[in-house]
């Protein structure tokens, strides 16, 4: 089955296979089976022509793909332009939402962990 030239797995539940669609998740493909009346459990495979079509017009109403993408770049260069905080975050490649930088986000960084030296300067008395 192929929905907007993205091939749902034929092997796969459709709950599950329609989330290889990039902008529908676990809860969307649930509603949009749900709206479709169609059980989760069924494969890509079993459908009928007339249930892929009712699925198609649901998936082409919700943003996803390449228009989400597109979406998701202007919303941060907007914040970037405005200098906003998270937009100053982006633009310094930093966690966005909170996270906390000291011990992760490392790879992100390119910090290299350096590991402290144990016993390596010894107290001595005087």
């Amino acid at each position: 089955m192929r929905i907007l030239g993205i091939t749902v797995p034929n092997e796969k539940r459709l709950e599950i296979g329609l989330t290889c669609i990039y902008g529908i998740g676990r809860s969307s493909a649930c509603r949009i089976l749900d709206q479709v009346g169609i059980d989760r459990g069924v494969k890509a495979k079993n459908l009928s022509p007339d249930e892929e079509n009712k699925i198609r017009l649901i998936v082409e109403k919700i943003l996803i793909e390449g228009n989400l993408k597109r979406e998701i770049s202007a919303n941060i260069k907007r914040l970037k332009d405005i200098k906003s905080y998270r937009g100053v975050r982006h633009m310094k490649r930093l966690p966005v939402r909170g996270q906390r930088t000291k011990t992760n986000s490392r790879t992100v960084r390119g910090n290299v962990r350096k590991t402290m030296a144990s016993g390596r300067r010894k107290e001595t008395k005087t």
